[in-house]
C-alpha cells in the first residue's frame, strides 16, 4: 500500500509537472517575424528578410534619421493637405465593411475598400510591364499608427506591436512583369 501510494504520488507530481510546461509553453507568446521577400526574376536576384518583430521594436527607437525619430515617423503638413487623419480612420472603422473608392481609367484600375476588419487598396496596371500593388493591412494595425503619434507623425512602434497581436497576414505584394514583392508577418522564422 505505502509502494501503491508512493508510486501515485510520482505519478501526480509528474503529471502537474507537464501539465505547469504545457501550460507555460502555451502561455508563451509565440515570436512573430516580419518578412520582405524580393525577387527580380530579369537579373536572377533575390531578397530575403526574416526580422522578428521583438528586434524591430528595439531597433527603431534607436534611429533618428530623416523623417525617422524614436520610432515615429514625422509627415509633413503639406502631404496631409489639411485631412483630419484620425478623423477620417474613425469614420473608416466605425462604418461597415464596403469598397469606399473605384477609380477604373485607361491605364489603370484602383480600389480601396474596408473588408473583415482589414484596410484594402488593389491597383492594377493595364499598361506594359503590368504592375499590380495589393495592401491588406489590418484596421488595429492602422489605428495603432495613429493611436499615440502627434497629428503630424505615425507610431511604427505601436502598429509593430499590433501587427504582433494580429495574427498571419499577407500585407504587401507588388508585381511587374520582372520583380515580385512580398510582406507578411507570421510565426516561422524563415521565408517561404
Amino acid at each position: 500500500m505505502q509502494k501503491t501510494t508512493q508510486v501515485l504520488g510520482v505519478f501526480c507530481l509528474m503529471a502537474a509537472s507537464v501539465t505547469g510546461m504545457v501550460a507555460s509553453a502555451m502561455a508563451a507568446p509565440t515570436e512573430r517575424y516580419l518578412h520582405v521577400k524580393v525577387e527580380d526574376a530579369k537579373d536572377g536576384e533575390s531578397v530575403k528578410v526574416n526580422l522578428p518583430l521583438s528586434v524591430a521594436e528595439k531597433i527603431l527607437p534607436t534611429i533618428s534619421k530623416g523623417n525617422l525619430h524614436e520610432g515615429r515617423v514625422t509627415i509633413g503638413h503639406a502631404d496631409l493637405n489639411g485631412i483630419d487623419i484620425k478623423a477620417l480612420l474613425e469614420a473608416i472603422r466605425t462604418t461597415p465593411d464596403n469598397e469606399f473608392v473605384t477609380v477604373t481609367q485607361k491605364d489603370q484600375d484602383v480600389r480601396v475598400a474596408k473588408s473583415n476588419g482589414n484596410f484594402i487598396v488593389h491597383v492594377r496596371s493595364h499598361e506594359k510591364g503590368n504592375e499590380n500593388v495589393d495592401v491588406t493591412i489590418p484596421m488595429k494595425v492602422v489605428d495603432a499608427l495613429f493611436s499615440t503619434a502627434k497629428d503630424d507623425e505615425v507610431d511604427v512602434i505601436a502598429a509593430l506591436h499590433a501587427l504582433s497581436d494580429a495574427g498571419d497576414a499577407l500585407l504587401i505584394t507588388v508585381q511587374d512583369a520582372s520583380q515580385h514583392v512580398r510582406i507578411w508577418v507570421d510565426s516561422r522564422g524563415t521565408t517561404e
